[in-house]
């Protein structure tokens, strides 16, 4: 078995949302790679009683329990002296912590205030993690086989303690499982039927296997895990399931782990000495800044027009009015005009048009909210397709751009 660890953030801060609790997913991601699972997180305010009641829930689930926050020297910083209740300890001055302190205030060209010696009062049943870039320690308790660890809630003093201190400690005194993980990156398919066309191999999966379904807007992340004490039994299984699952998925599949979409596209437009230009109308350069977020994209990228009002999409794209007038703007005729515009306006091998309805209103019966052209082009060739992507106008334009640059990438490949 895996060694359970839960993670608890301290401060009202949190909990009324003025700030984001980025320290428990480092963390978890973090424990996961030395091979422990994280159980459960969860947030408590500065409260005795409540920060109490957190501990004993939580030493009942898990081996390890990890703290931060609420570890400053004003009245409002409870941590400590709850730990202190906690653990029948009491607080003693350690000239070690109140070193560290001086140092850090006479680095900054400060004198140590009485409120910061006190940061060098610790609980006298506690092992000191010591603090080299922040004023408040960490503290290290151990209780009937269970590990408290009480850490800065400041970002940078808890991972240099969870890197430099911690997680070899724990390692050290814990035979834990190894923990693989893999994500396979899809578009252009629902979480449900994703899960239907795979069904007989996820239910074929080993015990120590498992498979997370993580969807969001266009778009599912297929992450398997295994457990296990054998690593080379496990990583060849591993591999060969995550090379089954592969190509079940390929037709769907655009990357793999931390690939983005704008950057699987950069690639390829890159190692083919291609370039590419945007026409956007209901994704309003959506599109352009996902694509010029990747570095180094202006190696391939050229440049978007945004042609949101009918007449720009006439004197800058040469639309011709008829078709506008015919057909739309939310057409074949014109999204696939668009495409061919930009192309020959900014001297592109590709070029990418999108030309929707992102509401919440100008739909109608035949074009509802949600509906979105998009084009492909290159010399000689064209393709296009309309999608219903939803009411939501937010949804509809990130969907429209990641529809976009999947439909792009799968044109690149002869796919479409």
């Amino acid at each position: 078995m895996s060694i359970n660890v839960e993670i608890i953030t301290i401060g009202d801060e949190i909990l009324i949302g003025q700030i984001v609790d980025t320290n428990s997913a480092w963390m978890a991601q973090q424990l996961n790679l030395y091979g422990f699972s994280v159980i459960q997180i969860s947030s408590v305010s500065d409260n005795k009683e409540l920060i109490k009641e957190a501990l004993n829930e939580a030493e009942a689930r898990a081996s390890i329990i990890l703290i931060t926050g609420g570890l400053g020297p004003t009245k409002d910083d409870l941590t400590k002296s709850t730990l202190c209740e906690y653990f029948d300890s009491a607080l003693m001055f350690n000239e070690e912590v109140y070193q560290d302190v001086e140092l850090l205030f006479k680095d900054r060209g400060l004198e140590v205030t009485p409120l910061n010696r006190m940061q060098a009062e610790v609980p006298d049943k506690c092992k000191v993690i010591r603090n080299k870039v922040g004023t408040a320690p960490g503290m290290w308790f151990e209780k009937q086989g269970k590990i408290y660890i009480s850490m800065p809630g400041v970002p940078y003093e808890m991972k240099t303690m969870m890197q430099n201190e911690i997680l070899p400690q724990l390692k050290k005194q814990f035979v834990s499982e190894h923990i693989l993980h893999h994500t396979l990156l899809t578009q252009g398919i629902g979480e449900s039927i994703l899960a239907e066309e795979i069904s007989e191999w996820e239910n074929a999966l080993p015990e120590n296997f498992k498979l997370a379904y993580l969807p969001s807007v266009r778009s599912v992340r297929l992450r398997l895990t295994a457990t296990g004490f054998d690593y080379d039994k496990l990583k060849s299984t591993f591999d060969k399931q995550i090379n089954t699952l592969r190509e079940q998925v390929y037709k769907y599949c655009y990357g793999e782990n931390g690939d983005s979409l704008e950057k699987v596209v950069g690639d390829m437009l890159k190692s083919n000495h291609k370039t590419i230009s945007t026409a956007e109308s209901c994704t309003g350069g959506h599109l352009a800044a996902k694509i010029t977020k990747v570095p180094g994209s202006s190696a391939y990228y050229k440049g978007s027009v945004i042609a949101y009002a009918n007449e720009t999409k006439q004197n800058l794209l040469e639309i011709n009015p008829d078709d506008l007038e015919q057909f739309g703007a939310v057409s074949r005729q014109v999204v696939e005009g668009m495409a061919k515009g930009v192309m020959k306006k900014l001297q592109t091998d590709y070029a990418i048009a999108t030309s929707g309805i992102a509401g919440p209103d100008g739909g109608t019966a035949n074009k509802p909210v949600g509906m979105v052209w998009i084009a492909i082009a290159e010399e000689g060739r064209v393709f296009s397709k309309y999608f219903l992507l939803g009411n939501d106008r937010g949804r509809v334009i990130e969907a429209a751009s990641l529809t976009a640059l999947n439909l792009f990438r799968r044109f690149m490949l002869n796919e479409i």
